[in-house]
């Protein structure tokens, strides 16, 4: 016993299908991403790594967000390789899970990153309480954090996903 066949058959045994585990396309990723809306980013320096809940809307190849500056984009300022990973877990037999790497690219108030802003505003404002908790109030060490707020897009340069069904 032990052996892959051997769980295999016992599932048969209890009535339970085994689960079947697919590559996804590039396409099915990217429509992915544009559904959920919600993942977890990772960022590093000095060869420690970060990872933080985060809501994004995906526009082509790229993730729209944004945040107040924190550790986040301390870090993705230093250094901009960050990485995404979004997933959707129906049951332990039923899920989706996608990643993307990407360059970090801030989007600041200036004239020239207009158009961009606006873009990432549209696609963001399409949740319900878009702002929240990336501009919500926040205490750190019993201060009141600044709200100063960062736009930010994610180029995509590379994205990969798998789908386990039963």
């Amino acid at each position: 016993m032990n052996r892959p066949a051997d769980f295999a058959f016992k599932q048969r045994q209890i009535g339970i299908a085994p689960m079947r585990i697919e590559e996804m396309s590039h396409e099915a990723c990217i429509e992915f991403v544009q559904r959920v809306r919600f993942g977890r980013l990772a960022c590093e320096q000095a060869g420690q790594p970060y990872v933080t809940p985060f809501f994004f809307a995906c526009h082509h190849d790229a993730l729209y967000s944004f945040s107040t500056v924190g550790q986040k984009v301390a870090w993705m300022r230093a250094n901009p390789r960050v990485c995404v990973e979004a997933d959707e877990v129906t049951s332990p037999q039923q899920w989706t899970s996608v990643i993307a790497f990407g360059r970090f690219e801030e989007l600041p108030a200036e004239t020239q990153y207009d158009s961009e802003r606006k873009l990432a505003y549209s696609l963001l404002q399409q949740r319900p309480i878009w702002w929240e908790p990336g501009y919500a109030r926040s205490m750190l060490g019993g201060n009141e954090r600044p709200l100063d707020l960062v736009y930010f897009r994610i180029h995509i340069g590379q994205i990969s996903g798998h789908q386990a069904r039963p």
